[in-house]
């Protein structure tokens, strides 16, 4: 007690020091000084921890043993690469089953009618269906041995993943059809796998069945329509051979003549897709049920610890089911017992079926990223609003820097939230595939929308993955290392300079997720795949030294001007596309002509802003017409050329201005967003000429 009292003594001046300079502070200085410690102590408390990553982001790819300089996944305890995630979810199937069970049989597929909530199917009413509507396709003849392919000719909607769902049951093939084909593409895939059942949604897709089968003998026999249909349709059926059924018809059908489940195996079948293409015929991937659980199980094992996805989550599906970016999402969402809802199939009223379902996962692609960005910047409008906005962002993306991943910040509540709202205010996790996005647009949405934001890449000859970027790595520029179901290696393409010795080359990749090849087409099937396994994409990479990959050009749509040197536009359209006016660029060369000339259509939200700091005014098409307007967007875009590092003869020395997106719908991309090269060629060709002929007068 001595000892104590000794203490207590010797503190006491000192405390009494410190409780008469306090008392002697002005009134307002002592209001901040309170103000500041509630601050800091509000700071501490809420203060946000950061994303723990799976791996050390300075090395997330290792080199794997050998001559060939392939790279694996660090997630990987060995060499050997991923085949499934969970031992009793090895077919597509057997995911479903598993939603089943670990969801207790709650919703699995919603939809909703304009202006009206989503209404739910459960995941047992979906396996019954499937089972009846399987058993329907049984007593038509189908089998898993003889006639297995099915087409599945619709938008996305619940009936869509019955119908699949209920070709995984009996261990047949769903073969995803698509009207931006065009007739004949689908009378040619029609035919290469021999169909002879069809689903569709609506009445004019069964229309145009038969429109494509005409007096021609084909293997069609029957056409399920989800929607209504009238008389006239039965009667041209009729007419061709084929009979019309509605799907309540054909459920009903199936239930009568119930057949008990013949579930596949992994090695079996499970879709063949169709891939587009931007010139011939499409061409028929064949994947298995273990080609897409392969891929499905990479996915889990990046975001295990950081997404752990759950019978809470949600998904909203929009983009194409007939592609392998959306299928793939759908299969991590059902193996583990959540939700997907459906758009209303108009992408102009996407925006309420996101506020309406709330989802929690978003996967998109570029295009939309791209409206997204411009739409937040459009309503900064004044120079005040701009800085604030920039300002924001500056301080969310040092919080994304050091790892740190949120919406409720100060910046989120006063500047980021309503864009966040218009997705519905719960988005968890977005992923962005088909097309490359620009690092400036990625990282600014990766801050406002205060998601696990992901960067994915592939193409459906590996499913649909085959590296993307890990939780943590919230830097731009890459598409992450390869995924734990894949190995990655770069060969050499000595013509265009690119040398796996030195980190760069054509990508390739080997494992459980590479296709096995094109229907009934062993030529192509060869071009893809070398004798030792390996998919060549036709992509350029280059290793970065963090162990990620790089896209820098591509190996195809490569020409050579009337001087010898080799083009690859692509390379270029990527740095002009960064240019803030432009929406989309197609450069165009020619083997008889020095120099490039390009395409552009201006960005119709961003030109009018963009313009007037330069001094014009106009509407957006008086601004196209404007030559002065030309001039300052082609001084623009070869100024980053320049900076990008592009060659003299790699710039382009003229261009026109257009008012027509490139779309799906007007033939000018593919349904996963590629140039459609040689048709905007031959739309635009007129233009291209001309300038041209300017240039030589």
């Amino acid at each position: 007690m001595q000892a104590q009292d000794v203490l207590r003594q010797l503190r006491m001046p000192e405390l009494d020091d410190v409780r008469q300079y306090v008392r002697a502070l002005p009134t307002n200085a002592l209001m901040g000084v309170g103000a500041f410690a509630a601050i800091t102590t509000y700071w501490f408390a809420t203060r946000p921890k950061a994303l723990t990553p799976p791996c050390d982001l300075m090395q997330q790819s290792i080199e794997i043993p050998g001559d060939e300089h392939a790279r694996r996944s660090v997630l990987n305890d060995s060499n050997d690469n991923m085949t499934h995630y969970y031992s009793d979810a090895r077919t597509m199937y057997e995911v479903f089953m598993r939603g089943l069970r670990v969801s207790n049989d709650g919703p699995c597929l919603g939809s909703r009618k304009p202006n009206q909530p989503y209404e739910w199917l459960s995941y047992k009413e979906v396996a019954d269906r499937a089972e009846n509507l399987g058993s329907a396709l049984l007593h038509r003849g189908h089998s898993h041995t003889g006639d297995k392919y099915v087409g599945i000719f619709s938008q996305n909607r619940p009936e869509w993943t019955i119908s699949e769902l209920a070709c995984y049951t009996y261990s047949m093939v769903a073969v995803p059809l698509y009207d931006t084909l065009g007739t004949e593409a689908i009378d040619y895939i029609l035919d290469k796998a021999s169909i002879s059942t069809v689903i569709c949604d609506v009445s004019e897709k069964a229309a145009l069945i038969l429109d494509c089968v005409g007096g021609k003998k084909r293997s069609v026999k029957t056409i399920v329509v989800v929607e209504k249909f009238d008389s006239d349709l039965v009667t041209r059926g009729q007419q061709s051979g084929i009979e019309i059924m509605s799907l309540k018809e054909f459920e009903a059908m199936g239930e009568a003549n119930h057949q008990n489940p013949v579930p596949p195996t992994p090695d079996d079948l499970a879709l063949v897709c169709f891939t587009s293409g931007t010139t011939g015929n499409p061409k028929g991937a064949m994947l298995t049920h273990g080609n897409v659980i392969s891929n499905t199980a990479a996915f889990i094992r990046i975001t295990e610890d950081t997404l752990k996805p759950s019978t809470k989550d949600v998904l909203i599906s929009f983009l194409p089911l007939a592609h392998m970016f959306e299928r793939v999402v759908e299969g991590v969402i059902l193996i583990h017992g959540a939700r997907i809802g459906y758009f209303q199939g108009d992408i102009r009223l996407l925006m309420d079926d996101l506020k309406t379902l709330q989802p929690t996962v978003f996967p998109v692609v570029p295009r939309l990223l791209n409206r997204m960005f411009d739409k937040v910047f459009g309503q900064a409008n004044t120079p005040l609003k701009r800085w604030l906005l920039d300002f924001a962002f500056r301080r969310k993306e040092a919080e994304l820097k050091s790892g740190v991943v949120r919406r409720d910040s100060m910046w989120d509540r006063l500047i980021f939230k309503k864009v966040q709202s218009s997705l519905g205010g719960h988005v968890r996790l977005i992923i962005t595939g088909a097309a490359p996005v620009s690092p400036t647009i990625l990282t600014f949405l990766r801050a406002a929308l205060g998601c696990q934001f992901y960067e994915g890449y592939g193409q459906t000859e590996c499913t649909a993955g085959c590296s993307m970027s890990m939780p943590g790595d919230w830097s731009a520029g890459h598409v992450g290392p390869p995924l734990p179901c894949n190995y990655i290696k770069l060969v050499d393409v000595a013509e265009m300079n690119y040398l796996a010795a030195n980190g760069e080359g054509e990508v390739c990749v080997k494992g459980p997720n590479v296709f096995h090849g094109y229907l009934k087409d062993p030529e192509k099937t060869a071009e893809a795949i070398d004798q030792d396994g390996w998919l060549h994409t036709g992509d350029i990479g280059k290793w970065l030294p963090n162990g990620t990959l790089k896209l820098i050009d591509r190996k195809k749509h490569i020409f050579k001007l009337a001087q010898g040197e080799y083009i690859a536009p692509e390379k270029i359209e990527t740095v002009y596309n960064r240019s803030d006016p432009v929406a989309q660029i197609f450069v165009h060369g020619d083997s008889l002509q020095a120099f490039l000339v390009a395409v552009v259509v201006p960005d119709p939200d961003f030109l009018p802003i963009w313009a007037k700091k330069k001094g014009f005014e106009g509407s957006y098409s008086e601004l196209c017409s404007n030559q002065d307007v030309k001039k300052a967007i082609l001084e623009d875009i070869l100024n980053l050329g320049k900076g990008a590092g592009l060659k003299s003869f790699e710039q382009v020395r003229d261009i026109t201005l257009i008012t027509e997106m490139f779309s799906v719908q007007n033939g000018l991309l593919t349904p996963t967003l590629k140039a459609k090269r040689t048709e905007i060629y031959k739309r635009f060709k007129e233009q291209l000429d001309q300038l041209y002929t300017r240039m030589k007068i």
